[in-house]
């Protein structure tokens, strides 16, 4: 995610195609988290003139009754000319252990107008590993992805697996039911050296954030590319960068979009009750 004026999912996405060892297992904390958007950067001809605004991230679930996202992200920006326009992207997804199954459902609206909407249902085959999406917004239409297509709970997935293991670069085409609800995106991320435990800016702030102290991070730089334009030299449609907590908690969140650029500061952090095979996870 996206995350706003274009698309955007929070959550990054890998497809993990084998069950993981124990020794190896992900764990999610489910948790809500609200991060405040300003503006970074701005080149001339843009029409980007200033923006605020807020993004409200939550995760429930486990591995074994899969994962829900709710995320709502709105920001008002103001133009060269002081125009302003309030931008309400709302995205809530289901996803299934080890990318079986995504339903998606995303709506963009621009000053209360629905501009955008899409929603989906993608099924993995699991003998061919492709997957078969129903899309139902914003047109009804069967479609199939690629084998090697990621649904975003796994991606994330498989970027902690990276981390850990001292893994630098991870490639991966992209599926989240954004853009019309047919996009995919070739991703390529970059993991940096691990960050030392609690790390976590102005923590005392953050309700819990005592559950950070003894938890690793990674600072990550994802680009996003439209598929095929990686063998073009083309620039990514955007950059997501973060820092990344083992047990899913994000900090320090930026977006480039290339004209212009946001952050988001993480304000508040509450972590939610485990279900009963969520805490048996551990």
């Amino acid at each position: 995610m996206v995350f706003g004026l274009r698309s955007f999912v929070f959550a990054a996405a890998l497809v993990a195609a084998t069950p993981a060892v124990a020794a190896d297992v992900v764990h999610f904390a489910p948790h809500r988290a609200v991060y405040d958007i300003t503006l970074t950067k701005s080149a001339s001809g843009s029409g980007v003139a200033g923006m605020t605004g807020r993004m409200v991230y939550e995760l429930t679930g486990s591995a074994c009754e899969g994962y829900t996202q709710n995320m709502r992200f709105v920001t008002r920006m103001s133009s060269q000319d002081g125009t302003e326009t309030i931008n309400d992207l709302r995205n809530s997804s289901w996803e299934e252990a080890a990318g079986k199954r995504l339903r998606f459902s995303t709506t963009q609206y621009t000053n209360d107008v629905v501009v955008e909407s899409s929603q989906g249902d993608a099924k993995r085959d699991t003998a061919t590993a492709t997957a078969n999406v129903d899309l139902v917004k914003p047109a009804k239409s069967k479609f199939q992805l690629p084998a090697n297509t990621y649904f975003p709970m796994q991606h994330a997935e498989e970027l902690i697996r990276a981390a850990r293991s001292g893994t630098k670069f991870v490639s991966a085409n992209v599926y989240d039911g954004s853009e019309k609800g047919t996009k995919v995106y070739l991703t390529s991320a970059v993991i940096g050296k691990p960050l030392s435990a609690g790390a976590v800016k102005d923590s005392a702030a953050l309700k819990d954030a005592g559950r950070l102290a003894t938890l690793r991070s990674w600072p990550m730089s994802i680009s996003y590319f439209e598929t095929g334009q990686d063998k073009k030299d083309a620039p990514p449609t955007y950059e997501l960068t973060y820092d990344f907590y083992e047990n899913g908690v994000t900090s320090d969140l930026a977006i480039d979009y290339g004209e212009f650029a946001i952050k988001g500061e993480l304000k508040q952090l509450t972590f939610l009750p485990e279900s009963a095979c969520g805490a048996s996870e551990h």
